[in-house]
Formats: structure tokens, C-alpha cells, sequence
């Protein structure tokens, strides 16, 4: 939360007026924050899950099943025209990034 809060200060995009908000919305837009929630909370609890599993299959399954999560928040976030998709393909990324930080800390840690 305050790598996303410290990136939306940084940039300060304003959000789309392509449609009108229900209510006041204060933060900038870029990058998503729930896209970039959702990509380090599922694709960590997946990779997690996917290792602790021996067939393959469920391995994919688990992880296709966390990216399809993913992409389900940072789309209805542009369909609700609260962000731009540049701001959701940012807050995947870094999500992401932050999940196969993780995933690297945690092999290692395993490895000592």
C-alpha cells in the first residue's frame, strides 16, 4: 500500500472523466491500486499454493485460476472508468513483480 501510495503521489495522472463518479474520488490513477493488490495477493497466495502441490495440472489450474482473478480486477476497473489501461497494466506489473520477489525470498529461505 505505501509503494502505490508513494507512486500516485510521484506521477499524480488524474483518473478518466469519461464517466461521472458516484462519489469524490481524491487519489491520482496511476498506478491501479486494487490491479496492483489484487496481482500481489493472488499471485502470491498462488505460486504458494501451485509449490505445495505435486501434479502439474493443479499447479496450472492454481495458477491460471489467480491470473484470472487479476485480470477480473484491473478490467473492471477500466470498465467502471476509473482507470486508464495503462495504470492497471502498471499496477499488474508491479504486483507481479512484488509476487515473484516473494516466491525468490521464499525459495531461498527454503534452500538454507
Amino acid at each position: 500500500m505505501i509503494l502505490s501510495s508513494l507512486l500516485k503521489y510521484g506521477f499524480d495522472r488524474p483518473r478518466p472523466d469519461l464517466v461521472a463518479y458516484g462519489t469524490r474520488i481524491y487519489t491520482s490513477s496511476f498506478p491501479s491500486g486494487p490491479a496492483f493488490m489484487a496481482a500481489t495477493v493472488y499471485f502470491t497466495v498462488g505460486i504458494m499454493l501451485a509449490r505445495s502441490f505435486e501434479p502439474r495440472l493443479l499447479r496450472i489450474f492454481i495458477m491460471a485460476l489467480s491470473m484470472l482473478v487479476t485480470l477480473a480486477v484491473g478490467a473492471s476497473r477500466i470498465y467502471l472508468g476509473v482507470h486508464w489501461p495503462t495504470d492497471v497494466i502498471a499496477g499488474w506489473a508491479i504486483g507481479a513483480g512484488w509476487a515473484l520477489f516473494c516466491s525468490t525470498l521464499m525459495v531461498r529461505l527454503r534452500a538454507d
